[in-house]
């Protein structure tokens, strides 16, 4: 499989160094993720692609550093096919055509086959993409390398299923994982396990706080993350309020308006 990382050019505190996107050359030139449409991106690409036209886009998921690039994109490749996982009130904000696609489809790429792999929690359309052959995922934003990944409760975020996808993604069995931020996982598994031992370590934490009379989130993001920057507080609301969402589903915390406390 001929894969060249294309960078998406969007450096920020949720991105990192900016997106990951993936060509993979061969008939059928496929990108995975669209980034955001960055001029850098469009040029890099155009570079990488030669004379060859872009025929499709796969994206991962709705959230608008793997998507808006879309648009821009389909000005510069106007044949080019976008497909995604359907996530119907973020697909409409981009004027695009959506091909439709869904748990075990494969898709041509290149010369290769991938298959689709629905991977929810991060983002409820979440997608990775398996080569079988090579055993290579394209994992989007379910692991990042040496970091987390912020699982937005109060936005389509939902954390028993994201542990879920990370168990299943672990029994595919990958030899190499492309995550849409970071360096490439070369050891997937020790990463995975890295990923549930951190989700348990956290959830220990928000009871340990509730224990001690933390009842509203904002209580137990101050208690946990006590020198966290301002510019990351919103993402640890949104991964305290899923874990909270987790454990009222298991009938181990209840909700009274906004306040929290243990069954």
């Amino acid at each position: 499989m001929n894969v060249t990382l294309v960078p998406g050019f969007n450096p920020g505190p949720y991105t990192g160094t900016g997106n990951n996107t993936y060509l993979i050359l061969g008939r059928h030139p496929t990108l995975i993720d669209a980034a955001t449409g960055t001029l850098p991106h469009l040029e890099a690409l155009a570079n990488a692609l030669g004379t060859l036209p872009l025929a499709r886009v796969l994206v991962t998921h709705g959230h608008s550093d793997h998507v808006a690039g879309c648009v821009s994109l389909a000005q510069q490749w106007p044949d080019v096919e976008f497909a995604k996982i359907p996530w119907p009130e973020r697909d409409k904000r981009y004027d695009v055509t959506w091909h439709q696609i869904e748990e075990g489809d494969v898709v041509v790429a290149g010369d290769v086959k991938l298959r689709v792999v629905h991977t929810p929690g991060h983002a409820p359309d979440h997608a990775c993409f398996f080569e079988e052959v090579g055993r290579t995922l394209f994992c989007g934003d379910l692991i990042v390398q040496g970091s987390t990944v912020v699982i937005p409760g109060s936005r389509g975020g939902n954390l028993a299923a994201y542990l879920k996808s990370l168990r299943l993604v672990l029994d595919l069995k990958p030899a190499r994982v492309l995550p849409a931020h970071g360096p490439e996982i070369r050891d997937p598994v020790a990463e995975i396990q890295y990923y549930f031992d951190h989700r348990r370590r956290r959830e220990d934490q928000i009871i340990s706080a509730l224990q001690e009379g933390c009842t509203t989130s904002a209580e137990i993001v101050d208690r946990i993350y006590p020198l966290l920057l301002q510019n990351l507080r919103e993402a640890a609301s949104e991964s305290v309020l899923a874990h909270l969402i987790k454990l009222k589903d298991e009938v181990r915390v209840r909700q009274n308006d906004r306040q929290w406390t243990l069954v």
